[in-house]
């Protein structure tokens, strides 16, 4: 019997799978690093989180939520939280605020503008190591630069690392120092490219100084606002080469947030907890997507994106 003659796919047909395995290609790169850096070690994490662990801190037995309930029950680690909490307050909201009000002065025609500006961005050449340490020796209770202010006064000394009523506003100000360099540029970044129209016909109606900055310059400035708030956000609830170096999250337990706790429970001091080191990972990767969740939820609808 004659058989049917054999027909070719359309040519739509065979240049669509060969985009699809062009892009495919092009993705593959990617999609290995995410699975080796990202994928792995999340799921690694939440399998630690559900098992207790051996001397070596390799898992022994399945233990299921318990990890989860015990962080619950416990009051160091609701400390922790509440530590973690504020240290985020104390560091988002000075910084991104400190950066717009940099940046709205030095829009000002004054002389020697673009030194201060260079200024005011050279923390973000500074690495945390670096930076900690240069703060370490501002806050030094014998020979520390801001004692030795406090001594010219008349004045006793602070415990500013050592005193737990002191020690997480210092560790604070070293991380708004740290951030402010990268908060300037992305302010005058935003400012630069708000469209010079816009101010111009907001000066011929009388607009100037305070006036045009609330009116125009902070609501232009929306998108860079709440990105830096986002970011900073993050950067906050993750912080910890300035406390390792600073304070190690002392004294006693004034600084210790949630990755410091973390840190502690998997390494720190010959320990290797890592079934409760993972069940507190997995809290902090919860509080990181909540609090991006609600700051888009609420923060964004307010954003004016020209």
């Amino acid at each position: 019997m004659p058989t049917a003659p054999h027909t070719a796919p359309p040519p739509g047909r065979r240049n669509r799978w060969g985009e699809h395995g062009l892009a495919w290609a092009f993705l593959l790169p990617s999609l290995v690093v995410f699975v080796l850096f990202i994928g792995y070690p999340l799921g690694r994490t939440i399998y630690l989180s559900g098992h207790a662990n051996d001397l070596f801190g390799a898992p022994s037995r399945y233990v299921g939520m318990k990890h989860y309930t015990d962080l619950l029950t416990s009051a160091d680690f609701r400390r922790t939280l509440v530590t973690t909490a504020l240290f985020t307050v104390l560091t988002v909201v000075p910084g991104v605020l400190g950066a717009l009000a940099l940046v709205l002065l030095l829009e000002n025609r004054i002389r020697g503008v673009r030194l201060l500006r260079s200024a005011f961005a050279l923390p973000f050449a500074f690495s945390v190591a670096s930076a900690s340490v240069v703060f370490a020796v501002f806050f030094n209770p014998a020979s520390g630069v801001l004692n030795g202010l406090l001594s010219h006064l008349g004045l006793g000394p602070i415990g500013w690392l050592t005193d737990s009523r002191y020690a997480l506003l210092s560790v604070a100000v070293t991380t708004i120092w740290m951030s402010l360099g990268y908060n300037v540029l992305v302010l005058s970044a935003g400012i630069g490219s708000i469209p010079a129209e816009i101010l111009e016909a907001a000066r011929i109606d009388g607009a100037s100084g305070l006036r045009l900055a609330r009116s125009i310059t902070v609501p232009m400035l929306g998108p860079n606002l709440f990105f830096l708030t986002v970011v900073s956000t993050v950067h906050a609830l993750q912080s910890f080469g300035q406390i390792h170096i600073l304070t190690k999250g002392g004294p006693d337990g004034a600084t210790r947030t949630l990755v410091y706790s973390v840190y502690e429970k998997a390494f720190a001091y010959g320990s290797s907890d890592f079934g409760t080191a993972s069940a507190q990972a997995v809290v902090l990767l919860v509080v990181v997507l909540a609090c991006t969740a609600v700051q888009f939820g609420v923060l964004e609808r307010k954003v004016h994106y020209a």
